[in-house]
């Protein structure tokens, strides 16, 4: 599952709405359909493009010319989260469960500011969009190898979700970054700032795909996998390893594997030691098979070979 929040030129999120409500129109426009695909945003499902754009430029009271007025939200299943989806409720319903999930994935959004009266995305303003189809950029492989062209539709089911959300809540009361990392100089400036833990909330939405559509992932499909093989210290990547290899245990102790790989993305685990007294403790005994060191072949050993006498050939020393 790929989760991102854009706050850089693409969403131009310094001004109106507009110019981004009309580029995610662009497959209303171009592609030949009975009806339009209209916007949703948890209470209603029929809303005009028109609404989304004046709802979140009328909402903006007491932001400078310099600070976002919105943010861009992607949420983008991968080909074999969409396949399982597909296989569980078919074509309709895979779209339909994917706007349920795009509203909870909206709930935990707002959970992660951690702020008093924020508790739902009942309390936020924001709209999704569904879009049948990826289109290869100039940053894909594909364009620069030059076997795909940039803009040219990209193969397979594509359903993906983007959602505008603006800075400000439902009431205009509070302003609401998710760029907002810092901690502060303490608690209570960190809870009136409204601190936003950005892997925190892509990794909630991972888990709650996996909950609701009973998703067995790999771990080599999880955030915390890709955030340690990128951005990890050698004893992490390590770590990753062990964890990789005890994949063979059943569905019931998988959950146990992944949560013990978000542990490893933290750097919760100082040593390799630490990590695999934890999988101990978690799994018992199907640890000393998993990690049992491999043993050399044994050799027979053969008799010493006997030196063979030089001959003598007569010239002294």
């Amino acid at each position: 599952m790929y989760i991102n929040i854009t706050d850089k030129k693409e969403a131009q999120n310094k001004g109106s709405s507009g110019k981004l409500v009309h580029y995610l129109e662009k497959e209303n426009r171009t592609e030949n359909r009975n009806e339009p695909e209209l916007w949703f945003n948890g209470q209603r499902s029929d809303i005009e493009a028109y609404e989304v754009r004046r709802s979140l430029d009328g909402n903006r009271a007491k932001l400078g010319n310099h600070e976002a007025k919105f943010f861009l939200i992607n949420i983008s299943p991968s080909q074999k989260e969409l396949a399982h989806l597909k296989e569980l409720f078919g074509e309709t319903g895979m779209k339909e469960q994917l706007k349920r999930y795009a509203e909870k994935v909206m709930d935990g959004y707002a959970k992660n500011f951690k702020r008093p009266g924020i508790e739902s995305s009942r309390d936020l303003m924001w709209f999704a969009k569904l879009e049948d189809h990826r289109y290869y950029s100039h940053n894909d492989k594909e364009v620069k190898e030059g076997t795909k062209k940039r803009g040219e539709k990209k193969s397979g089911d594509q359903y993906h979700i983007q959602v505008i959300v603006s800075r400000k809540d439902i009431t205009g009361r509070y302003k609401l970054s998710p760029m907002n990392s810092s901690k502060g100089r303490n608690a209570e400036h960190s809870k009136r700032m409204g601190q936003f833990d950005r892997v925190a909330f892509k990794q909630s939405g991972e888990t709650l795909f996996d909950g609701l559509f009973s998703f067995d992932r790999g771990l080599d499909e999880t955030l915390a996998y890709a955030n340690v093989q990128k951005n990890g210290k050698l004893s992490e990547r390590k770590q990753m390893d062990i964890l990789k290899h005890t994949e063979t245990v059943t569905r019931r102790d998988q959950s146990f594997i992944n949560d013990l790989a978000i542990g490893v993305s933290r750097g919760d685990f100082d040593t390799t030691e630490g990590l695999i007294q934890q999988i101990a403790t978690g799994i018992g005994g199907l640890l000393s098979t998993l990690l049992e060191p491999v043993q050399p072949d044994i050799v027979p050993e053969q008799e010493p070979r006997k030196k063979k006498k030089r001959k003598d050939n007569g010239m002294q020393r």
